[in-house]
């Protein structure tokens, strides 16, 4: 009975991978919004040639991610660890061309506040399997490079945050149900906050104000709570202690990630311009301070300087600088990864957090990590009176509310996504499948 039932969830999920981009050979194109669109004498090469190569490092981050994830877990659950980050690539890419870019960037759904229309979300339909979506720039989302180019490249963003998340439950989670959640994730935690706070009218970056450069609220901290979410309900694993089953593989993946974030950061720029070059050079310079911090405090604290601390406190250093990459100064750029390596390593071995199951540290690190990089943009960004430093008291207020809000949003739907998808499909593997590994129990596949 059960061998069927999971046939026919197979079939379902089958039939949903292809019936959508059949329907969208038969979608009927909406007439473009001309407004809406620049000419091709509106093309700037340079940007062009830059955020190529952004959407590119951007890209090789899922792989490095999957790489650093992999090299952490237990070696019978390496390559299903490993799948769960390489698969987003896939699942996200085919649900953000179908309707998760119409979600994130259509006009606006939202409220009315003193006669102007704030976004909560995007209209589903604009956009839908990339209509309109072309060689030629938008005016507003990006009036330089093509607007399919400013698709793609916020692609990248939506397939590597759902793949933070996999650290958090690696070890215990069955691939079937982790598919369903990284879709459903996707459409009503990460659209949702990309629109608010990146649309030009969303309702966080417009109405509140709020400073996001390149990801911290939108990325690190959606994911970082939905991993906090995700490591309680799902539980603890029978046998939470293990070794790392490759070091080497952390390290390449580091790397990897480090590269890539590159483009994650100074492409959100969107040109070639000296802004990019800004928020490459406090990009490597907080990753690198906060490696250096993370493994000097493991030694204040007794503990020994390894290979694997300093790698989380170089990944740590770039998500804390991501929302302030382009708008705060070299100098900052070392407080910022000095300041966000300690409270996160505080964080990851406090004994409240120590008590949740959180496999691989994401909340400690991506969750505490954004949320430092919000307070510290709302200290220290921008120019006079758009930060606490520049007589931005109001700013910073609004900051720290937008902070809680996002908080509560990410968690809360993230633990509803998991209880209510856990009704229809068991999302934690049996006891005696924990036990032989993910890798030979979900994928039938050793190193």
């Amino acid at each position: 009975m059960e061998k069927s039932g999971m046939k026919f969830k197979w079939k379902v999920a089958f039939l949903i991978t292809i019936a959508a981009p059949v329907l969208g050979l038969f979608w009927k194109h909406a007439q473009p919004v001309l407004e809406n669109f620049g000419t091709e004498e509106d093309l700037v090469f340079a940007d062009i040639a830059w955020l190529l190569t952004a959407s590119c490092l951007v890209l090789l981050m899922t792989p490095g991610l999957s790489l650093f994830y992999g090299g952490m877990v237990n070696k019978k659950n390496l390559i299903s660890t490993m799948l769960q980050s390489f698969i987003s690539l896939g699942v996200i890419t085919m649900l953000w061309v179908v309707v998760g870019f119409s979600l994130a960037f259509g006009d606006p759904i939202g409220i009315t506040i003193d006669g102007v229309k704030y976004g909560l979300i995007g209209n589903p339909f604009q956009y839908l399997f990339f209509d309109q979506v072309a060689e030629l720039p938008h005016n507003t989302l990006g009036p330089t490079i093509p607007f399919i180019l400013f698709a793609l490249f916020q692609m990248k963003f939506a397939v590597i945050t759902p793949a933070i998340i996999t650290g958090s439950f690696a070890e215990r989670v069955r691939f079937i149900g982790y598919l369903f959640f990284i879709g459903i994730f996707s459409i009503f935690v990460y659209a949702p906050l990309c629109h608010m706070v990146w649309h030009p009218n969303g309702l966080i970056g417009s109405y509140f104000g709020v400073l996001d450069f390149a990801g911290g609220t939108v990325v690190h901290i959606s994911a970082g709570m939905a991993s906090l979410a995700g490591a309680l309900f799902l539980g603890k694993r029978n046998k939470p202690n293990h070794e790392p089953s490759n070091i080497t593989y952390v390290l390449l993946g580091t790397g990897m990630l480090w590269f890539g974030w590159f483009g994650f950061n100074a492409g959100s720029s969107f040109g070639a311009n000296g802004t990019a070059a800004i928020a490459f050079a406090t990009t490597t310079i907080s990753s690198a301070t906060a490696m250096m911090t993370w493994v000097l405090f493991d030694r204040i604290q007794g503990r020994k300087i390894s290979a694997l601390q300093a790698c989380i406190g170089a990944v740590v250093g770039l998500v804390v600088i991501t929302p302030a990459a382009g708008y705060i100064t070299v100098p900052e750029s070392f407080f910022f990864g000095a300041i966000g390596a300690m409270v996160s390593n505080l964080a990851m071995n406090a004994k409240s957090l120590k008590k949740i199951d959180d496999t691989l540290d994401v909340f400690a690190c991506h969750g505490i990590g954004g949320i430092m990089g919000m307070i510290l943009t709302a200290i220290f960004a921008g120019k006079e009176g758009s930060s606490l430093l520049h007589g931005g008291i109001g700013v910073f207020a609004s900051h720290m509310l937008v902070l809680i809000g996002v908080c509560i949003f990410s968690f809360g739907m993230g633990y509803i996504i998991f209880f209510v998808l856990n009704k229809f499909v068991t999302l934690r593997v049996r006891e005696e499948y924990e036990e032989i590994g993910l890798d030979m129990s979900q994928h039938g596949e050793s190193l």
